[in-house]
């Protein structure tokens, strides 16, 4: 079993406008909702590749029922998320037809009291023991300790679990420092990280804080890695066309799902660009278009920088 972590769960609904024009009215052309979040997307992703998995983190009010309904859906993923009194956020991505480029509104999520934060980390402790991998993703809802992270990674840690990690900010800066398995930030992520916007040194240096190995995504160029048994970068064959979000998330399912199986790290990257060139060819995050997939997973250029 692989178990994703999402304390900042979200109810994700997409609109899409034939043309996004600000000061204006929009009608609407569809409406889709997802359970969201970083780490049920990776969920999502990681269940479509035919990995069992256990999803845990916080789900509350009306909101969070909606979210537990529709991950009831989502064939090979098991619902441990505990129950909060706040209400689950929503995110909000409207995209534009015409140019392909989505905005993004995100609400804060909700306030996690002291027992409730208790009361996932015995659930956690639980969960973890059971667990071949573990994936910490996404922001804090408001309550949690900056530090919660850190936490969870000496916890799996300890349990002889390795641990990917894909936060920001301090989160992300007190987590390396509990030296997860593989970070995989983001190129602003990384630059709030380390100060320096060069990503190979950058992405040593945010080894050298902690983490194992460490993935950072370059976007349409793929990925970056330092890792002990060297570095390399993979690219996808060419530019694609599409809506990127939710990329990284597929990202961070082809590298736990290969680190799980014990692929060696050129495999690892390759999976991981194609699933991330595939989700942006798919309706939206925590999924992937399986021809796209096949297609790429062979042709990712990977080397050694």
């Amino acid at each position: 079993m692989i178990l994703t972590v999402t304390l900042n769960t979200a109810l994700d609904v997409t609109y899409r406008v034939p043309r996004l024009l600000p000061h204006a009215s929009h009608r609407i052309s569809e409406v889709v909702e997802r359970p969201g979040g970083k780490g049920l997307n990776v969920a999502r992703v990681l269940a479509a590749l035919g990995h069992e998995v256990t999803a845990t983190g916080f789900a509350g009010g009306p909101v969070g029922e909606v979210v537990r309904g529709l991950l009831a859906h989502s064939a090979g993923v098991t619902d441990a998320l505990v129950r909060c009194a706040g209400t689950t956020r929503r995110t909000v991505a409207v995209a534009d037809a015409t140019t392909g480029d989505t905005t993004q509104f995100n609400e804060a999520g909700p306030l996690i009291d002291a027992v409730e934060w208790s009361e996932f980390l015995n659930a956690y402790n639980r969960l973890v023991r059971s667990a071949r991998a573990v994936a910490l993703c996404g922001s804090l809802p408001p309550g949690v300790p900056v530090g919660a992270y850190a936490v969870l990674v000496r916890t799996a840690r300890a349990a002889g679990v390795p641990v990917l990690l894909d936060t920001s900010g301090e989160p992300l800066r007190r987590g390396v420092a509990a030296r997860p398995e593989i970070i995989k930030p983001n190129a602003a992520e990384l630059a709030e990280l380390t100060g320096s916007r060069d990503p190979l040194p950058a992405t040593r240096d945010a080894r050298r804080r902690g983490a194992h190995a460490v993935v950072t995504s370059l976007g349409p160029e793929g990925l970056l890695a330092v890792t002990p048994d060297g570095s390399w970068r993979a690219a996808p064959p060419h530019a694609l066309s599409g809506n990127p979000t939710g990329a990284g998330d597929s990202a961070v399912a082809g590298l736990l799902s290969a680190l799980a199986e014990g692929l060696d790290w050129p495999e690892r990257l390759a999976r991981a660009v194609a699933l991330s060139a595939a989700t942006v060819h798919a309706p939206g995050a925590g999924e992937f278009d399986p021809r796209t997939y096949e297609e790429m997973r062979g042709s990712v250029k990977v080397t050694q920088p």
